[in-house]
């Protein structure tokens, strides 16, 4: 029996009794769970990675015609490169700008399969819940010494349970899409329609072509992933007549609608938002702003959007396919019965809200955080990756890998570590584009000047913007 490390919570020496046998349940095979097994063998401890799917980066998969704006140099984690390196690996060009499949096969792929870290992931292995043993939520006595009980549904059907010491939590929020319902909940008919509904940033070009090829397409989202589904589909509107495009967003005709254009300190999603503006001056698309869906019907001539535009109940022509680009939410059904601590409204850890909030920062005002501001009543237990930031969108795959290295040091032991900043952030946000410097879900995004590669260290809990050179590009919020 061993110590726990001093918990987050203030600088007690209150400590609890663990087995040091037990490893350190992650709750995700993508890049941040990843990061987090490569940190903590780094460090000497045993993380378990329990994937759902039948490989790493099974929610990568989905999303693998996208490209990245940051480069690289920028998407590799690093005590995940050194397990790499030490099996020969060699880093792609750092100036190159990955897919999605790119970082799977490239990157997550080999890493799964280094000595070290395969026999560490168990596949098709979904967490279903985590508790403590013998605790429901309301015991209090005894509960930090006692065991995480993850309950796990395997490929077959058959559920096993699985002790942990402590749980890292980096599922993201891939398959948590919001809905269509301005409400935040699905609107009427929305869940009966659901064949007909995309999330998120479908491969319109590729495998979903047949889909919305010649059909009649309403895209909801004012971001930058339905600007990437709408050239798209402007695209498949010109090589196949009869594909019509409707565009609806909940926010006001005018200002930012179309991003900062030339103004834009990056260039890539500057022209992004001009080539979406230019389809709507050539009338290639319908745009229909400050509508607010409410609810979907089908009927003999196709699916009809009803809703509210400027105080008005409107019903939209019909349409045929749906795709809704309206961000993610975590899925917190699996921790129930653990005793967290989230913001009412972003649903992040309530220290970490108020960096995060989108009504108060872009990305670049977000300074660096990682095991103290994610820290749950629940000792010894962590939601890291995309899902730490619940439904604030400007998660960035760096601040990822800062975590996870800030929560391997606290369940080290090493507190000086754990609150040390080695990373800085970037100044101008996330967007993403499948144009120009590519399309971004997981990068991250920073003035233009490439002049310099120096990271800057600042001290922790600042609130000051920090920002590291990289070349100009930006993330997305799909990787967990």
């Amino acid at each position: 029996m061993t110590l726990s490390p001093v918990p987050p919570h203030g600088d007690s020496l209150a400590a609890i009794r663990v087995s040091e046998a037990l490893p350190v349940a992650i709750i995700g095979g993508g890049p941040v769970g990843l990061a987090a097994a490569a940190h903590l063998l780094q460090r000497g401890q045993t993380p378990l990675v329990l994937e759902a799917g039948e490989s790493v980066g099974a929610n990568v998969a989905q999303w693998r015609h996208v490209r990245f704006f940051s480069p690289w140099k920028y998407s590799v984690d690093a005590a995940s490169r050194a397990l790499l390196e030490s099996q020969g690996w060699t880093m792609p060009d750092p100036d190159e700008y990955p897919t999605g499949d790119d970082l799977t096969t490239r990157y997550l792929l080999p890493l799964a399969a280094t000595p070290q870290l395969a026999p560490h992931i168990r596949f098709g292995a979904r967490v279903i819940s985590v508790t403590r043993r013998g605790f429901d939520k309301m015991k209090t006595t005894g509960r930090d010494e006692a065991p995480f009980l993850l309950t796990i549904r395997l490929s077959d059907g058959r559920e096993e349970a699985i002790l942990a010491r402590a749980v890292i939590d980096a599922s993201g929020t891939w398959t948590a899409p919001n809905p269509l319902g301005a409400s935040g909940a699905p609107a009427v008919g929305e869940r009966e329609l659901g064949a007909h509904i995309a999330y998120g940033i479908p491969d319109v070009l590729g495998a979903a072509r047949e889909r919305y090829a010649g059909r009649r397409v309403l895209v909801a989202g004012s971001g930058h992933s339905a600007f990437n589904t709408i050239v798209d589909l402007a695209e498949l509107a010109r090589q196949v007549p009869g594909t019509h495009i409707t565009w609806v967003i909940r926010k006001p005709a005018g200002g930012q609608v179309f991003g900062g254009g030339d103004a834009d300190a990056l260039p890539a999603r500057g022209a992004l938002g001009q080539r979406v503006r230019e389809l709507v001056e050539r009338d290639m698309l319908r745009l229909v702003a400050g509508f607010k869906a409410l609810s979907l019907e089908q009927t003999g001539a196709g699916i009809a959007v009803g809703g509210e535009q400027d105080g008005v109940e409107v019903t939209l022509p019909p349409v045929d396919e749906l795709i809704v680009a309206t961000g993610f939410r975590p899925d917190l059904a699996l921790l129930s019965e653990v005793r967290l601590a989230l913001d009412s409204a972003t649903e992040s850890p309530v220290a970490l809200a108020p960096l995060i909030d989108p009504n108060l920062h872009s990305c670049g005002t977000v300074p660096p955080h990682g095991a103290i501001e994610l820290a749950h009543p629940e000792r010894d237990f962590y939601i890291a990756g995309m899902k730490s930031y619940g439904r604030a969108p400007t998660f960035l795959l760096l601040t990822g890998y800062e975590q996870v290295r800030s929560i391997a040091a606290a369940l080290s032991g090493d507190w000086d570590a754990a609150r040390e900043v080695q990373l800085v952030l970037p100044e101008t946000g996330v967007c993403s584009s499948s144009y120009g410097a590519g399309d971004s879900c997981c990068g991250v995004s920073t003035p233009s000047d490439t002049s310099s590669d120096a990271t800057t260290i600042a001290p922790r809990r600042t609130g000051k913007p920090v920002a590291i050179p990289v070349h100009a590009g930006g993330s997305g919020s799909c990787c967990g």
